[in-house]
């Protein structure tokens, strides 16, 4: 799997929000299910989802899909050694959102902000915690502002940017066992405080 960024033109539209009151769903409580064909934006049981990934597209496709359910103030942690698709699902999910620019990973800038490109749209700002050694230099970007005009996804954020917020989803990427073990992802999502509990 590679973090390459498709081209402008191969993105689809936003997904739509989850209706008020819907149950979200992607994959049954505890099963692993695959991402291709259809499946509804909005996302299950946050504290127990487990999504196979068996191509970049599907880990770009569940991007989109978690985009349907994100608004913002909404914090997203994504963890998982290099390569596992960190930054092709931040892809996705600016994808989903309708933001502007290239998705790509800020590791030398540290945070990236991509406005949306439509009115009301919501914005995504992208940190990359890999070269910070710790909560004091996350603190001297001064995030918590702009987490609450936009949706913010940090990578290699586990263990620091969980004081950010009390609400957030996690989302853990990992490479699947098994002949396909090159190829296939697992995405382990968990949701975390009352905002995810009650989606």
């Amino acid at each position: 799997m590679t973090d390459a960024t498709p081209p402008h033109d191969a993105v689809r539209p936003p997904s739509p929000a989850c209706p008020a009151g819907a149950a979200p769903q992607v994959s049954q409580v505890s099963q692993v299910s695959p991402m291709d064909g259809p499946v509804p934006s909005c996302l299950g049981d946050w504290s127990r989802s487990v999504v196979l990934l068996p191509t970049a597209a599907a880990t770009r496709d569940l991007g989109r899909r978690l985009a349907g359910s994100l608004r913002a103030g909404d914090l997203v942690i994504l963890s998982g050694e290099l390569g596992a698709g960190k930054t092709t699902l931040v892809q996705g999910i600016g994808a989903g959102l309708g933001v502007r620019g290239q998705v790509t990973s800020p590791t030398f800038v540290i945070a990236r902000t991509h406005p949306a490109a439509r009115p009301g749209g919501v914005a995504l700002v992208h940190v990359d915690a890999y070269r910070l050694d710790g909560l004091d230099q996350l603190d001297d970007l001064d995030l918590d502002t702009a987490l609450e005009n936009a949706v913010m996804v940090v990578e290699w954020g586990e263990g620091m940017a969980e004081a950010l917020s009390p609400d957030r989803l996690e989302v853990h990427l990992e490479r699947a066992t098994g002949a396909r073990a090159d190829e296939h992802r697992l995405a382990r999502l968990r949701g975390v405080g009352p905002r995810w509990a009650a989606a």
